[in-house]
């Protein structure tokens, strides 16, 4: 039976239309920041991460605003869902023009939509939120992500997943990443991601469940999109997390066709899925 009243759902779906405008400097040290946190060139003056955006516009809260998690406490401009666990489930990017460097621009954000689902794993909450880059009033880059809450659930499985034969084995076209636990960290320290589960071994086995630190949705995501980029200049590029990725294992990271990207863990599961068009 849900946990989740009618009541609350009516009060979170209020947040949709809400929205608010950050401006900020695009400064070209916070991006060779997160170029070389995630494994890209760090002459981002002549060559920028496809997914540059998210090295700007962070989420600046006190500690006082800080949940047990790590993630800023439930309310503010997000709806106040109280479900324990909250991860980032989807995003789907337009690029229209790069950003220009250590140049003013505004991102306007929006609430646009507050679903629930309830299934074997319990309550479900999707919030979708918009994230539109102007600079001179034009747009460069539209992001729309889906933000997953749910209840804390069964614990994850005990051990790690068992690395399948060809678990290392170099993908044509593609490559092997094992990111360990400094990667991990210098990703959360450049996009100012608190969670624990990502740095903080003992919650993340001890209260979260884990079997050891969880590879960010994002981090994959930011890896399949500079594979993607090797095919051409992106229009737009999208992925959807599918299965956790845990650190110093090793992930395929494979071209599956036309414009269509995987991450894959060391047991053979899909732990991303991406795809990507070109101008």
């Amino acid at each position: 039976m849900s946990g989740v009243s009618e009541a609350q759902i009516a009060e979170w779906r209020e947040y949709i239309g809400r929205s608010e405008t950050r401006r900020q400097l695009l400064d070209t040290a916070s991006l060779r920041r997160f170029a070389v946190a995630t494994g890209a060139d760090p002459e981002v003056e002549r060559i920028q991460p496809p997914l540059a955006i998210w090295a700007w516009f962070l989420d600046a809260v006190t500690d006082s605003e800080i949940g047990a998690d790590g993630h800023p406490e439930r309310g503010g401009f997000m709806p106040p869902i109280p479900l324990p666990r909250r991860m980032f489930a989807a995003t789907q990017f337009r690029f229209e023009a790069p950003p220009r460097l250590d140049r003013e621009a505004e991102m306007l954000v929006r609430v646009t939509d507050v679903t629930h689902k309830s299934g074997r794993s319990g309550d479900l909450v999707f919030v979708g939120v918009e994230r539109t880059v102007t600079q001179a009033g034009a747009v460069c880059v539209t992001e729309r992500q889906t933000i997953v809450y749910r209840d804390a659930g069964d614990p994850a499985p005990v051990d790690l997943p068992v690395p399948a034969p060809d678990a290392e084995a170099v993908p044509a076209g593609g490559e092997v990443w094992r990111p360990g636990p400094v990667n991990l960290f210098r990703f959360s320290a450049v996009t100012f991601n608190g969670h624990r589960i990502h740095y903080d071994q003992p919650y993340a086995t001890g209260v979260e469940g884990y079997p050891a630190l969880v590879v960010h949705g994002p981090f994959t995501a930011a890896r399949l999109a500079m594979l993607a980029a090797r095919y051409g200049e992106l229009a737009s590029f999208e992925f959807r997390a599918q299965a956790p990725l845990f650190a110093d294992q090793p992930v395929r990271l494979v071209n599956t066709g036309p414009g269509e990207f995987q991450a894959l863990r060391c047991d053979g599961a899909t732990a991303t899925s991406a795809k990507a068009t070109y101008r």
